[in-house]
């Protein structure tokens, strides 16, 4: 299996339950399985900002799906749970990006691999840092630095104290 980073977000609804059931419903995607999940933390929006704020968190996963089905498998369920595409950046009940997949890099039409703006953004960096695995080191640990500086615009959810799982993964994350 490879391993694949996806960022997760929501702002609509109740944005947590909504992140658990993506975690869920990718759980349930035969060849993906969920290996870690970040913290969630609340984000102010950017690009389009009058909307309600965002909960995010990352995931990383397992897969023999390539990075095109796996693409295909995370927008289904997307659809599934009613994303709607209709302002750029703009609210959703959930978004599920692919950031990374294990030695790929790609530029094509639904999908550029690495994500080209996720080195930018650290509502995606931060629960990144959370579930990137203990070594290699975390090459964007800087990127997340700067980040942190430039941004008040980050603020973890729920239990301060609950450590992200790091192996396996529960539906409670």
């Amino acid at each position: 299996m490879k391993e694949a980073y996806v960022a997760l977000g929501a702002n609509l609804g109740d944005r947590e339950a909504s992140l658990r059931e993506a975690l869920r419903r990718m759980a349930a995607v035969p060849g993906l399985v969920v290996l870690r999940a970040s913290h969630m933390y609340e984000t102010d929006p950017i690009g389009y900002v009058d909307q309600p704020t965002f909960l995010n968190m990352a995931a990383a996963v397992g897969t023999n799906l390539s990075p095109d089905e796996l693409l295909r498998k995370l927008l289904a369920i997307e659809q599934a749970m009613g994303r709607v595409r209709d302002i750029r950046w703009g609210p959703r009940t959930i978004d599920l990006d692919l950031l990374l997949y294990e030695g790929v890099q790609m530029q094509t039409e639904p999908l550029t691999l690495p994500h080209p703006r996720m080195a930018e953004r650290a509502f995606v960096l931060v629960p990144l840092r959370d579930v990137w695995p203990e070594a290699p080191a975390f090459p964007w640990a800087e990127a997340v630095t700067e980040a942190a500086r430039r941004t008040a615009g980050i603020r973890r959810w729920g239990e301060a104290d609950k450590p992200p799982p790091r192996k396996g993964v529960s539906c409670d994350a």
